[in-house]
């Protein structure tokens, strides 16, 4: 069974950070272009972050340029997100998803195919 699986969400205060770590199971990710995506409540998904297959480009929305950053490790299967300066709006369900292409620009929700099953990131005094 081909699944993702995310991990490392939490409380965390503003200006603090977090990594999320989404590894696969079933199928080597080092195929599939991987992102990362954010759902607050009464908000729709939003794609945050995307990674090639190789790990050479990389795309971020607006909202988390220069304090997220997006990396994989191949040996380890696994893709990580690294959130620092977190403010109380990056609040949200956050899920990792995978597809077997070489990159997805701009992060488009509806065009990745295996979706973990998210971790709540909360950024709370």
């Amino acid at each position: 069974q081909l699944q993702v699986v995310e991990s490392g969400g939490g409380l965390v205060q503003p200006g603090g950070s977090l990594r999320l770590s989404c590894a696969a199971s079933g199928f080597d990710l080092e195929y599939y272009a991987v992102g990362w995506f954010r759902q607050a409540p009464g908000k729709e998904r939003e794609g945050v972050s995307c990674i090639s297959k190789s790990g050479g480009t990389t795309h971020y929305a607006d909202s988390v340029k220069g304090r997220f950053t997006i990396a994989r490790d191949s040996a380890k299967n696994t893709v990580y997100l690294q959130m620092n300066s977190l403010k109380p709006e990056d609040t949200a369900v956050y899920y990792c998803a995978a597809v077997r292409a070489f990159f997805r620009p701009r992060c488009p929700t509806n065009e990745y195919d295996y979706w973990g099953q998210g971790t709540q990131v909360t950024v709370s005094s």
